[in-house]
This record gives structure tokens, C-alpha cells and sequence, in this order.
């Protein structure tokens, strides 16, 4: 099942959905517990879709694939390596993003995420997988020559904007067989799989929960592959993750 959030009437308010082929099926209210149709539909092609999350936060893992460690000589971590994006930072599918001018080096990073259904604390790793609504795409865009100019990664990762996530939020996929490309302007940049993730989804689940209590809505942004890089303006970044879709931005 695929699930959507998208812009009704003037586009002021949001509304989640079911995407059934090319149709749209509203639910009657969020889909976090017992999602139910309305009864209604509407085609696919008259949508616009909005961020498919309600996040009171976005918890990123970073250095989760050893092949990205190495791009840039780091230390393997010990253990997960957290930090937080804010919500100013989501962004919806298929929009424009403007380069910053405060930043040389404007980096594309495609990844899996995943949204929480139900409230998550101490969750053990052979239970984690109960507490996910599905698996969305997330481009956690990052000014890299501010990251790497401070001790820590708030202003180079925390930009508005800099987190677009979608198109769809999918369930019943493998956690540890999902593929996920990046292509700048239709060449292919990155190719990787939650196969290849250091710690696995329901490992990394468990280890967030010890600290941080996620809310249905939330998302955890589970890493990037090797071969991050720049965008100008100009440029069209696609990640497209392996039974979710392509979340589309274009920079200007």
C-alpha cells in the first residue's frame, strides 16, 4: 500500500490519501491507526502532493554505509551517529529549492526513511519494525563546507528546505532489500540498499527509542550511500527508492 498526503481546495490544507494504480482514495482521517477510505476518489494526475509525514521531528542517522565513511576518510562509528533536522526542513515532492548564497558546496544525500505509526520508546529491536507506517525517500541535502566547518552538523544539515521527502510512504517492503538511486540531471550518482547499511533499520529503531520518544508522524532517516556531491542551480536531483517512487527536486 501506498500512502500520500496532498493539497486540497486553495491549497491551504492537506489531506492524506491511499494510491490505488492512478487513483487517489482520501482516508476519513490520518492513517496512523485503522486507516479507512472515504468513499470517495479523484485521478492521481490532478494532485499535488505534499510532504507525507506530520513530524514533530526528523532524526537522521549519519555514516550508516561504510562505502560513504571512506569518500570522506572518516572513522567508522561505534554506534549510530544521530542528529536532528528540523521541521522547517521538510520540503514536499517536486518542488524548487533555492541554493543558499552563504554556501559553496550545496550536496545532494538520498536515503530511505521511515514514518512512525504509533508512539515509539525503548523499542526492542525484534518488535521495531511494528511501530512503521511505511518507507518514504528523503534527500538530506547538506551545506558540506559548513558542516565541515563546524564541530557539529546543526547549520550545515538544519537548512530550510533541506529535507525533501515523498512522493509516497509505502508499505510492506523488505527493510533490509531496499534500493535506492540518486540521479543529478538523469545520470545515476548513487546506487545502494538498506542491505548495505551498517545498522539495520530495526537496529537503529531501537537504538533512537532509547533516547528519544518518536510520535506517530515522526521520521528516522536511515543514511546515504557512497557518492554524495554538489548541485547548482539549475540542477534536478531524483532519489527514487525501490517500491516508493521518485522524490523530485529541482535547484534554483
Amino acid at each position: 500500500m501506498k500512502y500520500l498526503k496532498y493539497y486540497t481546495g486553495n491549497g491551504s490544507e492537506t489531506r492524506w490519501a491511499i494510491l490505488e494504480g492512478e487513483t487517489v482514495r482520501p482516508l476519513k482521517g490520518l492513517p496512523y491507526e485503522a486507516p479507512e477510505t472515504d468513499g470517495t476518489s479523484l485521478p492521481f494526475a490532478g494532485v499535488r502532493l505534499a510532504c507525507p509525514a506530520d513530524a514533530t521531528k526528523i532524526v537522521a542517522v549519519g555514516r550508516n554505509y561504510y562505502d560513504h565513511v571512506m569518500e570522506f576518510h572518516n572513522e567508522v562509528p561505534k554506534e549510530p551517529m544521530l542528529f536532528f533536522k528540523p521541521t522547517t526542513a521538510l520540503l514536499d515532492p517536486d518542488s524548487t529549492l533555492r541554493k543558499p548564497d552563504f554556501t559553496d558546496r550545496f550536496d545532494y544525500e538520498g536515503e530511505i526513511a521511515v514514518v512512525f505509526k504509533k508512539k515509539a520508546k525503548d523499542v526492542a529491536k525484534e518488535e521495531a519494525l511494528d511501530y512503521i507506517l511505511g518507507y518514504t525517500c528523503l534527500n538530506d541535502i547538506t551545506a558540506r563546507d559548513i558542516q565541515l566547518a563546524d564541530d557539529q552538523w546543526t547549520r550545515g544539515k538544519g537548512l530550510d528546505g533541506s529535507a525533501p521527502v515523498g512522493p509516497f510512504v509505502a508499505d510492506g517492503l523488505a527493510h533490509d532489500g531496499i534500493g535506492i538511486k540518486t540521479y543529478l540531471n538523469g545520470k545515476l550518482r548513487q546506487d545502494g540498499n538498506t542491505s548495505m547499511m551498517m545498522w539495520d533499520i530495526p537496529s537503529v529503531i531501537a537504538f533512537v527509542t532509547r533516547y528519544f520518544t518518536m510520535l506517530p508522524g515522526d521520521i528516522l532517516t536511515c543514511g546515504t550511500p557512497v557518492n554524495v556531491g554538489p548541485m547548482v542551480p539549475g540542477d534536478v536531483v531524483e532519489v527514487v527508492g525501490e517500491g516508493i517512487g521518485t522524490l523530485r527536486t529541482t535547484i534554483c
